[in-house]
């Protein structure tokens, strides 16, 4: 087992190959202990330099009544149909109350409501 940091994209490519190469070795064994070293040091990279920025709330909101077939007048029996419509078209920002209600009702995480702060 020679791991090295991973700097590089070259190094990336060459670790996500090894990678798929001992995906499926065996318990307590070599390739398991290199397998676990790699996996943390190509997520590390990708956080670096792959970061995935939070969605925006109303993307979020949207998304997620997506996922779950609601319409509008769905979440207007949430939070209101005036509400509904403004906050969907961006002309209400989110309350604290809503939010929680968002988190609850319809089970999306505080961070995507939030937003960067």
């Amino acid at each position: 087992m020679n791991i090295k940091p991973i700097k590089t994209e070259k190094d990336y490519e060459r670790a996500l190959k090894r990678v798929d190469a001992i995906w499926d070795a065996k318990a307590n064994s070599k390739e398991e202990d290199e397998l676990d070293i790699l996996v943390t040091l190509i997520e590390k990279y990708e956080t670096e330099h792959y970061p995935i920025e939070a969605p925006d709330p109303i993307e979020a909101i949207k998304f997620r009544m997506e996922q779950m077939g609601m319409e509008q007048k769905d979440l207007a029996l949430l939070i209101g149909p005036n509400r509904a419509s403004e906050i969907l078209s961006g002309k209400r920002p989110l309350s604290l109350n809503i939010i929680r209600i968002l988190r609850d009702e319809l089970d999306i995480p505080v961070d995507s409501l939030v937003g960067s702060i």
